[in-house]
């Protein structure tokens, strides 16, 4: 399970940074606000995962059963390789340390129901397992981080088709941004949103997550997760 989680890199060399928290922004694409019927807001919206929601991003993925619809969220993660502490904008390019897809994986009603009552969204957004990520690419793999190409095939139909061109808040300023309010350390992961598309999955889906055309990630088994 995510317990057993550990960064890697696609080319095999070792990584060495420790597993860490993940920070999200949510609404970061203009066309998923609008699938999602909510506003744009002032400032990016951002929410955490803990380290439990890590796991990797291959078969079998597991998921929770009994707790309502679980979506996909296809999203660009950044795996932050230096400290980062209310920096400016130039310190973030450095700081990066790999470029990888995840899924912000989301148990929708539920979400629903927290929203409605306005409690926080941690047990829809953080629970164990709840963010799937590949290895990541070295950076110099990825020379322009505001055109990136992101899709999710789900039982061969494309379902997600976007690119990073596409975000509200671009990829600099909003690490810059996320570390005026968390400290990023070495081994944490940034989420930087998902585009339209989103829907759900459930066991006998299978899915293509795809980052340009440098990285894909077939998922052909998924699971509900044992409740022992």
């Amino acid at each position: 399970m995510s317990t057993n989680y550990y960064h890697q890199f696609l080319d095999g060399s070792p990584c060495g940074l420790p597993a860490g928290k993940v920070v999200c922004v949510g609404l970061n694409y203009a066309a998923h606000i609008q699938e999602m019927a909510s506003q744009k807001s002032a400032e990016p919206m951002l929410f955490i995962k803990p380290t439990s929601a890590l796991t990797s991003l291959a078969s079998p993925l597991l998921i929770p059963q009994g707790l309502g619809s679980v979506h996909f969220e296809t999203e660009m993660a950044i795996l932050i390789g230096q400290e980062l502490n209310q920096c400016s904008e130039p310190d973030v390019l450095p700081a990066i340390g790999g470029i990888g897809i995840a899924l912000d994986l989301t148990l929708r009603d539920l979400q629903k129901q927290l929203r409605d009552v306005g409690h926080p969204w941690e047990k829809a957004k953080g629970w164990d397992g709840a963010c799937p990520v590949s290895a990541f690419l070295k950076p110099d793999k990825i020379t322009d981080l505001q055109n990136v190409s992101l899709s999710l095939e789900k039982n061969g139909d494309i379902q997600q088709d976007g690119n990073t061109a596409q975000m509200l808040t671009p990829v600099i300023p909003l690490i810059a941004y996320m570390s005026r309010f968390f400290t990023l350390h070495p081994g944490d992961v940034v989420l930087t949103g998902t585009p339209e598309g989103v829907g759900p999955i459930v066991p006998g889906d299978s899915l293509v997550v795809a980052l340009n055309d440098v990285l894909s990630v077939a998922v052909t088994d998924i699971r509900y997760r044992s409740s022992s």
